[in-house]
């Protein structure tokens, strides 16, 4: 192999990013080089000869991917304190990492969608999957769904009816997350009978005949 031919490593996930924003190819090996170059300083010979593009075809990629955003140009000191132009990936850097967690989300909501279905019982309608969208439009967490879907189960009615109602009555009692209904349950507990196992009680309480 020529000694002067640069090896360059690709990251699935730097991959898939610049494949989503339908990149040309010289734009894409413009922005691989930069992607692997440590000192990152604009040499438009110096590009040129490690991605064995023309200097006419990486100015341009160069200044296309400037264009969209993709690379910018920031000027810093050297060590010796002189003014340098360093190329700065951080707007793909940053776009890669919206789009994980994106991805992750979606990923927590069609498992938390999943659970709900394991545990209903049946598969969800159009108007059940609106119901529970607008349950977490209106801030109840996935955690104290589950926990009201479980505790309409315990209670043998497994309806979205009445796991609205018992949202309703834990959000009126400030409850954010399953741990508060669950020191609410223990205090019931210990103020009703000390000898009683809290931990057998916690989703058999009929939360709508509370006084």
């Amino acid at each position: 192999m020529d000694k002067d031919n640069k090896k360059f490593i690709v990251e699935t996930i730097f991959l898939k990013e610049t494949l989503r924003r339908d990149l040309s190819l010289k734009e894409f090996i413009v922005l691989m080089y930069f992607d692997n170059e440590y000192e990152q300083s604009f040499d438009v010979k110096k590009v040129s000869k490690a991605t064995c593009l023309s200097e006419q075809d990486v100015l341009t990629a160069f200044g296309s991917l400037m264009e969209k955003k993709l690379i910018t140009i920031n000027p810093e000191k050297d060590n010796r304190g002189k003014l340098v132009e360093k190329v700065s990936l951080e707007n793909l850097y940053n776009g890669i990492k919206e789009t994980e967690s994106k991805k992750k989300a979606e990923s927590e909501k069609e498992d938390f969608y999943s659970k709900f279905q394991e545990n209903y019982g049946h598969n969800l309608t159009g108007m059940d999957l609106e119901l529970i969208n607008a349950w977490l439009l209106s801030g109840y967490s996935e955690e104290l769904i589950l926990g009201a879907l479980k505790e309409a189960n315990y209670n043998g009615v497994p309806t979205l009816r009445y796991i609205d109602k018992v949202l309703f009555e834990w959000k009126k009692k400030g409850f954010k997350d399953l741990k508060d209904v669950d020191n609410h349950m223990k205090k019931r507990a210990e103020d009703e009978d000390p000898e009683e196992l809290y931990e057998t009680k916690v989703f058999e309480y009929n939360w709508l005949d509370e006084d």
